[in-house]
């Protein structure tokens, strides 16, 4: 593997890690929003990565024998579940019952995700640092 393929690796991997900690972040900060353009209660969105493989040309001229593969996002997808029920008669989307329809957020959960997620941008964020160095290292040898 050459040095710019685990650049497009950790870079692949960086891109998405954004998309998830912006994903995240959306959902902690409608955690308490009971009323959407759409109607209803906001929806929790949950991203999903799948493998990606680098591509042929820039393997073949690395001339690897295993593919090497980045990742991306697949897909977000919206909770399509029921919202939680919280009695607040107070409440302008209160329904005649009194129970108000509240996103099916849990904000711990989503902390530790945003949590995961940014140690994984971090570690990313190292690989560069490190096949950087090592490139730095390579070229001093040639002086």
């Amino acid at each position: 593997m050459d040095l710019f393929t685990t650049f497009e690796i950790a870079s692949s991997a960086l891109k998405a890690q954004r998309i998830r900690l912006n994903t995240i972040s959306s959902n902690i900060a409608n955690a308490e929003t009971t009323s959407t353009p759409e109607g209803g209660p906001y929806r929790k969105k949950s991203v999903y990565f799948e493998s990606t493989n680098i591509p042929f040309r820039d393997q073949l001229n690395a001339s690897m024998k295993d593919a090497a593969h980045g990742v991306k996002v697949a897909r977000i997808v919206e909770d399509t579940g029921p919202g939680r029920k919280v009695y607040d008669p107070s409440n302008p989307d209160a329904g005649k019952d009194g129970y108000v329809e509240m996103p099916n957020i849990s904000v711990l959960k989503e902390m530790v995700d945003m949590m995961s997620a940014t140690r994984s941008y971090e570690a990313n964020t190292t690989t560069i640092k490190s096949a950087k160095r090592m490139a730095l290292k390579a070229l001093e040898i040639g002086r």
